[in-house]
């Protein structure tokens, strides 16, 4: 069966109503019911509780406490390189945007300016630039953190499908990055401008950032704005930067000649939260 095919079921299913009640789910607090989902989530995809700051499955009274449970401290040490990779995950793709074209899979590009909502300007600061995009399975840790140090400068929610963003989708769906519903996270940094997407999809029941909290819900039709210019709102290499409530994607954007990747990292490798990603260039 081909990709397109096997994702035409993606287009017919309510994924709306689907997210907003997967939102529900994972937020109840059902005791005994709600530790017995999660026994079952560990179980099949492999979860390693010995990472989680408490491994106990009892201590957490929703899903959504456990989905976004911090790590142990020590547990991922911080490379010495200049940008360290923020999430547990696999690499998508990586690589340079040609003039204002990421590449998805075979056959598929989308624009930097239908990434982040639209923004001419915006976008035009990373033609032929570089771009990694990261997948977080249901088994990753699921907070995001800061890859290097930033100052934060505006964030824009832009609505969107809810898609799934696993690999065969990915093939499937034509420009699936730039059509999912994502937060687009803009920093100012040492090396120049970077940018951020928090890329939303199916069940995915909301994303948070921590100078924010939740960001969606609500969930609105337009293109939303915040802007932090005036506001002195930075985080340091490794810090928190926000978190999923249930998985997706992450993918970022840097200017032309500004770094080089790990040589080891290619599409599908697993990477680690804090694991060199890129020196300058």
């Amino acid at each position: 069966m081909s990709d397109r095919l096997a994702v035409l079921p993606q287009y017919l299913i309510p994924k709306r109503a689907l997210t907003v009640f997967a939102g529900w789910v994972a937020g109840g607090r059902w005791g005994a019911i709600t530790h017995r989902i999660i026994r079952r989530f560990v179980a099949k995809y492999q979860v390693n509780m010995a990472e989680a700051a408490d491994p106990r499955i009892e201590s957490y009274a929703s899903f959504n406490e456990f989905f976004t449970r911090p790590l142990r401290d020590g547990v991922r040490p911080l490379a010495a390189a200049p940008w360290v990779c923020p999430v547990d995950g696999a690499i998508s793709q990586l690589g340079p945007i040609e003039r204002d074209q990421i590449f998805q899979a075979k056959g598929h590009h989308y624009s930097t300016r239908a990434l982040v909502g639209g923004d001419a300007s915006l976008a035009a600061q990373f033609d032929e630039g570089a771009f990694a995009c990261i997948y977080l399975s249901p088994k990753d840790y699921h907070r995001i953190h800061m890859p290097c140090d930033g100052k934060l400068v505006r964030m824009i929610y832009v609505p969107g499908d809810l898609f799934s963003v696993n690999p065969v989708t990915r093939r499937g769906v034509p420009g699936l990055f730039a059509r999912n519903e994502r937060v687009v996270c803009v920093f100012d940094t040492p090396h120049g401008p970077f940018v951020n997407v928090l890329v939303g999809a199916t069940i995915v029941g909301s994303m948070a950032t921590v100078w924010h909290g939740l960001v969606n819900p609500p969930r609105s039709a337009e293109v939303r704005e915040w802007s932090y210019v005036d506001q002195n709102i930075s985080l340091k290499k490794g810090d928190e930067m926000g978190r999923f409530l249930l998985g997706s994607t992450v993918v970022m954007l840097w200017p032309k000649d500004t770094l080089t990747f790990n040589a080891d990292w290619a599409p599908a490798r697993p990477v680690c939260l804090g694991e060199a990603m890129a020196n300058l260039k």
